[in-house]
């Protein structure tokens, strides 16, 4: 592996795909790909690993992401899956589709590379645009843990190691920044391989959205949370849950 020392990691789908796979993810969703049986808008697609399996269930499909090294790498996975998906470049802010959807998914953290209130609330703005007055708005974001938030800046903290086919064993450690008035964790992955020549240093930057200022966020943008679940399987959110899996609906 080269050195990737300033790289973003969506700038290589192949190592994303290893770390951070969505099986779990991928069968949630596409159990309500099923349950709602009509047009489907994955919003930061990303390599297609939600998407696809959502075409598969035989509903018309659209995975939309603004990286195109994201979505060259959805558009592999889905031809050899002979999943028919429609692709779109295009920011999740900003899209415009003319068309609605039964289900619009945001899945597995995206939505948090949206730092600012205002950039959240085009993004919830640009969905209900999108949204069959019957359809449902489907996303997960991580619950924050305030231990985590507050470790002290610049210190390491193991991740993750994973055995990949690719790339061999990959350990991740983390460097995070908390900015508590901006709600916004300015960390960077750092990534050792054996074929690495190099540690590889990429950023990992996201916005923190806490349980209660959630719905706000939805009823400004003229949507509704309807159902919060604390795991793809259906537990019950609660203070300790990991995720927060919000299915939404557009406000009356």
């Amino acid at each position: 592996m080269a050195d990737r020392s300033t790289s973003d990691l969506y700038d290589h789908p192949d190592l994303y795909d290893a770390l951070l796979p969505a099986e779990a993810q991928a069968s949630f969703y596409a159990g309500l790909a099923r349950q709602h049986a009509g047009p489907v808008l994955e919003v930061a697609c990303g390599t297609g690993l939600i998407t696809i399996p959502i075409a598969l269930e035989g509903v018309p499909t659209v995975g939309l992401d603004q990286s195109a090294a994201m979505l060259a790498a959805a558009q592999a996975r889905a031809a050899a899956a002979q999943a028919p998906v429609t692709f779109v470049q295009a920011d999740m802010r900003s899209f415009v589709l003319d068309r609605h959807f039964r289900l619009i998914v945001i899945a597995r953290n995206s939505l948090l590379h949206l730092l600012s209130t205002a950039d959240l609330l085009a993004a919830f703005a640009a969905v209900r645009r999108h949204l069959a007055a019957d359809g449902v708005f489907a996303f997960d974001i991580f619950n924050p843990d305030v231990l985590r938030l507050a470790r002290p800046a610049g210190q390491r903290f193991p991740v993750m190691e994973v055995d990949t086919t690719r790339f061999g064993r990959v350990r991740v450690e983390e460097t995070a920044d908390y900015d508590a008035a901006a709600q916004v964790n300015r960390a960077a992955w750092h990534i050792t391989a054996p074929a690495q020549q190099s540690e590889w240093t990429v950023p990992m930057v996201l916005r923190s959205i806490f349980p209660q200022e959630l719905p706000l966020l939805l009823d400004a943008a003229g949507l509704e949370l309807v159902s919060r679940f604390g795991e793809v399987s259906g537990a019950p959110f609660t203070s300790r849950s990991r995720i927060q899996l919000c299915l939404c609906r557009r406000r009356p």
